[in-house]
């Protein structure tokens, strides 16, 4: 049951973020100046998948074990993913750049500490959040130029 909610929890909370991309990415997206960096829209959803169900894995991988600090990591996951779910309806619902990245801010710093904390309990659930990372940090820098040039 853990491995079956730590999958779908993730993919849960990019499925609501997706009401309010789908609507918002031909219209008010496309109206967007954007950097030359900015990826083909079709790029998004299968990274997301992807990183949603590495994220799963690495709760599932947390939440499997005994222990204070195996407690904390999946209850700091759950935060983090309460900012992952906020950041679409704030950037595609309300159009708000700046909020969005305030919130990417706090969701990169908070990725940052998962794969912290992560590391003592499980190194490969800490290493699954990597790519996370990595694209959540492209996705800061495209959501600054964003705001910055709109």
């Amino acid at each position: 049951m853990k491995l079956i909610l730590s999958l779908l929890l993730p993919q849960l909370a990019g499925f609501v973020g997706s009401f309010f991309t789908i609507s918002s990415i031909p219209v008010w997206y496309a109206g967007l100046n954007k950097p030359d960096f900015s990826p083909p829209n079709w790029v998004f959803a299968p990274v997301w998948l992807t990183l949603y169900t590495l994220m799963g894995i690495a709760l599932y991988l947390n939440w499997i074990k005994n222990g204070k600090q195996a407690k904390y990591n999946v209850r700091l996951f759950f935060v983090h993913l309460f900012f992952n779910a906020i950041w679409s309806p704030i950037f595609f619902g309300a159009k708000n750049l700046g909020l969005a990245l305030i919130v990417i801010t706090v969701i990169w710093f908070l990725i940052v500490e998962m794969i912290r904390r992560f590391w003592s309990v499980n190194r490969v659930s800490s290493l699954l959040l990597i790519p996370y990372l990595l694209w959540v940090s492209f996705a800061t820098l495209l959501n600054f130029t964003l705001w910055r040039i709109n």
